[in-house]
């Protein structure tokens, strides 16, 4: 009798397991498409006459592009991967998480909860890549120099889906 039962269970159970993808496909934003954002926030930055390191990190975290502008401080660099980083990790822009900087999850190594990342996304939802901006007086301004990066190809990559 209970061998019916487990037989009857796992006829239950089936369908829904064999509708579980085994193999994900992901979206990957490519290697021009990063040089392009990049550069879009470097000259976004430079019509507002500030010198800015950008990078662009791929949907796990890793380095894509770093671009730093002649006289931009050598910190921005790295202050701009964490920001990216940060952004792909909770699919969010960094300014946003002002109030979690002080929390455990805040104070993490290689996270920055400060404005100035941005996750790069298809149709609205896709994850595929980050993008951050250090070096402007402000972190809104980082913020608004990286999105003018994504801006460059945000048409494309949507038309891409």
């Amino acid at each position: 009798m209970r061998w019916l039962i487990g037989l009857a269970a796992l006829s239950l159970t089936a369908p829904v397991l064999a509708e579980d993808p085994m193999v994900i496909p992901l979206k990957r934003l490519s290697l021009d498409s990063a040089v392009k954002v990049a550069q879009g926030a470097i000259e976004a930055c430079r019509e507002k006459g500030i010198q800015i390191a950008v990078t662009v990190v791929d949907r796990e975290g890793t380095v894509q592009v770093a671009l730093r502008d002649t006289i931009a401080a050598p910190i921005t660099l790295e202050i701009s991967r964490m920001k990216a980083y940060t952004a792909v990790n909770f699919n969010a822009a960094t300014s946003a998480m002002g109030a979690r900087a002080d929390t455990p999850v805040g104070r993490v190594d290689g996270l920055v909860m400060s404005a100035g990342g941005v996750p790069v996304l298809v149709g609205g939802s896709a994850l595929v890549a980050g993008v951050g901006v250090s070096g402007a007086p402000s972190g809104e301004t980082d913020e608004a120099c990286a999105l003018a990066g994504i801006a460059v190809i945000q048409d494309d990559l949507d038309m891409a889906l």
